[in-house]
């Protein structure tokens, strides 16, 4: 039975942003138990690998583009699209990720078949979220972690933040996802390709639910002892602030931030101005893609 939804024109969108990769960009499927997973690859065959997870909601993997080529110059860049999330992973309509558990079994699925016996990982919000638990999960497997604005790791959400996302989530529409999308951003110039694939992810028919869960035991996280970059967007509407100081006397902008320092034993934080949440990882392209390299060429 159709659910009306316009998967043309999602696909469209998906390519169109796509476009704005690497020409030499390749695409994979790897087989999982939950389904088929879609993997976006380029740079050098033989380069270190980095496997980059992307938000949630509209995001896909395509949402690299402003990083892919950068990262593509020295690494072998393996973008995930996510299970449980729109974009151009297949899954299966029979069994479907319900725990964090169920999530880490994809993951090792996923870099198993690719023949990643050890890569940097990363991820933006939700991907973040996934990245860290994943690191948790396999230390010796995870050579270096960088965390984009990451939502459910070191704190919760501000209450604004879901009061304004929450007629978006019950009633998803493109006029909804743009309005919550501009409030998030104060108005910003934003991709319009990026925007529109946004949008036309608005009531994308996943046979399941993302999976959800706590945030990392404070225990576990003092024993990840990988070199971690912590990247926080300094106009970010999601994450609680604090006014708090660095011993340096620089402001931390996060919860988050202060948190990570107390628990993780090899961060490294930074705050990029003028950057929203779902602006990343495509706002300030200069900036972040300096910092990541720098950190992955160490």
């Amino acid at each position: 039975m159709s659910t009306g939804y316009d998967m043309e024109g999602f696909l469209a969108a998906y390519d169109k942003v796509m476009a704005k990769w690497p020409a030499e960009r390749e695409a994979v499927t790897v087989p999982t138990p939950y389904g088929t997973t879609y993997v976006n690859v380029c740079g050098p065959r033989h380069g270190p690998p980095v496997v980059l997870l992307p938000g949630g909601g509209g995001a896909t993997s395509a949402s690299w583009y402003a990083q892919a080529a950068d990262l593509a110059r020295t690494h072998r860049v393996f973008a995930v699209d996510l299970v449980g999330a729109p974009g151009r992973t297949d899954q299966a309509g029979d069994r479907h990720p319900r725990t964090v558990a169920d999530l880490m079994a994809w993951l090792d699925a996923i870099l198993d078949d690719l023949g990643l016996e050890e890569t940097d990982l990363g991820g933006h919000s939700y991907g973040a979220w996934i990245a860290l638990h994943y690191a948790l999960h396999a230390r010796a497997r995870v050579q270096r972690l960088f965390l984009l604005d990451p939502t459910q790791c070191f704190a919760g959400y501000r209450p604004a933040y879901l009061l304004h996302a929450l007629p978006m989530l019950l009633r998803p529409a493109p006029r909804r996802v743009r309005a919550f999308l501009e409030w998030e951003t104060g108005r910003a110039p934003l991709d319009l390709d990026w925007l529109r694939l946004q949008e036309a992810a608005a009531g994308f028919p996943s046979v399941s639910k993302p999976v959800t869960g706590p945030r990392p035991a404070p225990e576990a996280l003092r024993g990840l002892d990988m070199p971690v970059l912590l990247l926080l967007a300094g106009n970010s509407r999601t994450l609680p602030r604090s006014r708090l100081r660095s011993s340096g006397g620089t402001p931390i902008t996060y919860e988050v931030a202060r948190r990570a320092d107390a628990l993780l034993p090899q961060v490294e934080t930074a705050v990029l101005p003028d950057v929203s949440h779902h602006g990343l990882p495509q706002d300030a392209p200069a900036e972040l893609g300096r910092r990541l390299t720098e950190f992955l060429r160490r």
